[in-house]
């Protein structure tokens, strides 16, 4: 499995909150190798499953969530204008200028419009235009029959690989984590090892906005077990040192009440009997992921959450290392070969 390509499809697929359906078949089709069964649910969630053969195995979730951030259109005006509000954690600083795609029956250009400073007024320069006031310009004179109310918006920009092994695009949150999951199938499917539990993937959908598909994918699945993976703050020049970790750090492991001690302390000793890059990330409340949401599905699901560090989330232009994507799936791959199902709970 070649990493960069995998971004590279796994970017490209339209998946604004709400809208995965299509995203959902083609991760379906690229799960299909490495599982026994895989579904798309009515929610969009992506299912599947690969037993061990063990009797009364238990069983271990894999979670990623599918969607993204975007816009949803909420007026068309003349002149192929468009106005539209946000789906999920959008940042109106970095809107103005920025290329979307309008995901409409054929897929159209757009461009969210703003003034040159030429034509600002003394002061307007300092401050965010609040999305409400913005447009979306398609150039086209037939714009109100092309587009619908509701039609979904995402980010337009092209995925770009970096100097230094860093890989640049939209929606690596968390396509990333998706990623990390696979190459560990990936992994998994070459090793000789006959695993001791039965293997759940989720790729869940809605994350960026309701945890809808982490609650109703975990409780179809019903698992002892739970690995959310997503993305963590990398750090920046201009960002906080504290919360933060050094792209090429590795896994950040969670370590807070929401995460089960005796599952996370079998990852740290996992990453370090098989020398993987790690950081240990304390979350003293809600994590903001998947792992928040599945713990208490059911009778509760002993959870863990593994980050990958990531410069400018939830804009076009978020950045990864290849290799804490490669050490994710390395830490997944290597725990659950050895994974027997017994954790001690303290």
């Amino acid at each position: 499995m070649q990493l960069t390509e995998t971004l590279r499809t796994l970017c490209a697929l339209p998946a604004v909150s709400g809208f995965e359906a299509q995203a959902a078949h083609t991760v379906a089709d690229l799960l299909r190798p490495y599982c026994d069964t895989v579904e798309v649910d009515r929610n969009s969630n992506v299912l599947a499953y690969k037993a061990c053969g063990k009797k009364h195995a238990k069983t271990i979730l894999l979670d990623a969530h599918l969607d993204q951030i975007g816009f949803v259109v909420t007026e068309v005006l003349d002149g192929g204008f468009v106005r539209f509000a946000p789906v999920g954690g959008v940042d109106p600083r970095m809107l103005l200028a920025a290329e979307v795609t309008i995901l409409a029956d054929e897929p159209l250009y757009g461009v969210v419009s703003c003034l040159p400073p030429h034509l600002l007024k003394p002061g307007e320069q300092d401050k965010a235009v609040p999305i409400d006031q913005m447009t979306i310009d398609t150039g086209l004179t037939d714009a109100k029959e092309r587009i619908k109310i509701g039609t979904p918006v995402m980010f337009g920009q092209q995925p770009v690989e970096l100097l230094g092994d860093q890989y640049c695009s939209k929606c690596l949150d968390d396509r990333a984590g998706v990623a990390a999951i696979l190459l560990a199938l990936d992994k998994l499917k070459k090793g000789k090892k006959k695993l001791k539990c039965n293997i759940a993937v989720l790729i869940s959908a809605q994350e960026e906005v309701t945890g809808l598909g982490a609650q109703t994918g975990a409780y179809a699945v019903q698992p002892e077990y739970a690995i959310a993976v997503d993305v963590t703050h990398g750090k920046t020049p201009d960002g906080p040192s504290d919360g933060t970790f050094e792209l090429g750090s590795g896994v950040a492991i969670g370590v807070g009440p929401n995460l089960h001690r005796g599952l996370t302390k079998l990852l740290v000793k996992a990453a370090k009997a098989n020398d993987i890059g790690y950081s240990l990330e304390v979350m003293e409340g809600n994590t903001g992921t998947n792992a928040w949401t599945m713990q208490i599905v059911a009778r509760g699901i002993a959870t863990a959450l593994l980050s990958i560090p990531e410069k400018y989330m939830h804009t076009p232009v978020e950045v990864v290392k290849l290799s804490d994507v490669e050490d994710v799936a390395s830490l997944i791959a290597a725990f659950v070969r050895t994974f027997d199902g017994e954790v001690d709970a303290s």
